[in-house]
């Protein structure tokens, strides 16, 4: 196995950071690898916001699901799907663009989480690690307001780096499901109930436990996860910021 390949299986979501700062030029090469990312049109349809402030790292952790690691993390970045600069762009040139729409935002946000992972795999190599937090999609009244974010953005991820502890860098990185349930060949496939079952008790059987309620299992992941108020919130979210991007076609 080639070095990177096994930093990329290695890598696992770091949230408790030794007290030690990112140095200037890891921080820089890391902001060059989202550069190098692969990106619709060579169009770079993001903006990385690079908080700093203090006090905005406590008011994100709070908006996000209260998770107080991110406000000791050494560094915090906002990934924002962005047409605004392409569209200030145009009109620059003296051209009158079209409204910004859903399919416009979809090709940014691709272009924002693409570049997002581009950086944690740099970050993995100099030792440092990385957590996305999917809750900036939480609270899109507030975050508009807390970022100064235009009509025509939206944070696609946030990532949190830094040095982990020794307990983050020694806990056991979970495990995956099989690939032969996720890789369809030529065309989508509904996997069967016991196909279901199989793939989640199989990864089960890879971390140790044999002895599994598979029923109670999905019942209580399915409340805590596709049922949790966070998740509602983010899809209340997502369509406030989608139903601005919304145009008739």
């Amino acid at each position: 196995m080639n070095e990177t390949m096994g930093q990329i299986r290695a890598r696992k979501s770091m949230r408790v950071f030794e007290d030690k700062p990112i140095p200037g030029d890891i921080k820089k090469e890391i902001l060059c690898a989202a550069f190098e990312a692969p990106t619709a049109g060579n169009q770079m349809l993001y903006t990385i916001i690079d908080v700093t402030d203090q006090a905005l790292k406590e008011t994100l952790a709070e908006s996000c699901d209260q998770q107080t690691f991110i406000a000791s993390a050494p560094m915090v970045l906002v990934f924002l799907a962005d047409h605004r600069r392409w569209l200030d762009t145009y009109r620059a040139a003296g051209l009158s663009p079209r409204k910004v729409g859903p399919g416009d935002m979809l090709l940014a946000a691709a272009d924002a989480i693409i570049a997002a992972q581009n950086a944690v795999v740099a970050a993995e190599s100099f030792g440092v690690g990385s957590c996305y937090i999917g809750d900036i999609l939480e609270n899109c009244e507030d975050i508009r307001a807390l970022l100064n974010l235009p009509l025509e953005t939206f944070p696609a991820a946030m990532l949190v780096f830094g040095y982990p502890s020794q307990q983050q860098q020694a806990r056991r990185k979970p495990k995956r499901f099989d690939g032969k349930y996720i890789v369809l060949e030529n065309a989508y496939r509904t996997l069967s109930p016991e196909e279901h079952r199989e793939m989640y008790l199989a990864r089960e059987a890879e971390e140790g436990r044999t002895e599994v309620d598979y029923h109670a299992r999905m019942e209580a992941f399915w409340k805590r996860k596709y049922e949790g108020d966070f998740s509602r919130e983010m899809n209340r979210s997502a369509a406030v910021y989608f139903k601005d991007f919304a145009e008739d076609c």
